[in-house]
């Protein structure tokens, strides 16, 4: 039998697990981030990037160069995660490493001249992101949201502790 959604119900999800019936927001919320994940992915993707690649580019843009046990703090992420990001990353031209100058054992890492280009791209996928996953809503809408989700954020640093939270 085909199930058919009803008011406010997601079209493209499928009905809530019995375990799951006790905690709809956070189903919910698990659904939107991996929905909004792969959004962003296929956005990158034609720019040459995997998600989560962004996000290490946007911080060596806005940081400079940086040693590479900082950059695995800044964008939250496994260590040996962000070690193949930047090896995908380097073999695209898009970074480079280098023993840091101030302790030869540190690795230090940059933004090419040839990844600048590819800033305003990153940035119009974004922008294109947002106007996809807000739309329909009014602009208090949207400010209302982006609060609520800023307080459920803040609930979750509070429960994970401050070393989690940015």
């Amino acid at each position: 039998m085909e199930h058919t959604p009803k008011d406010g119900e997601p079209v493209c999800t499928a009905p809530v697990p019995a375990v799951a019936l006790g905690g709809p927001v956070s189903l919910a919320l698990a659904r939107v981030a991996r929905l909004h994940r792969a959004a962003a992915g296929r956005r990158l993707r034609g720019l040459g990037l995997y998600p989560g690649q962004e996000f290490v580019m946007m911080h060596l843009w806005d940081q400079g160069p940086v040693r590479q046990s900082e950059l695995i703090k800044a964008v939250e992420l496994d260590p040996s995660t962000v070690t193949k990001m930047l090896q995908r990353l380097e073999q695209a031209g898009h970074v480079r490493r280098s023993p840091d100058p101030d302790d030869r054992r540190a690795v230090r890492v940059e933004a090419t001249e040839t990844s600048c280009g590819l800033r305003k791209d990153v940035a119009d996928a974004w922008c294109g992101l947002e106007e996809q996953s807000l739309a329909g809503l009014s602009d208090a809408e949207q400010t209302e949201f982006v609060r609520l989700l800023a307080l459920v954020e803040d609930n979750l640093c509070t429960e994970a502790g401050a070393g989690d939270c940015s």
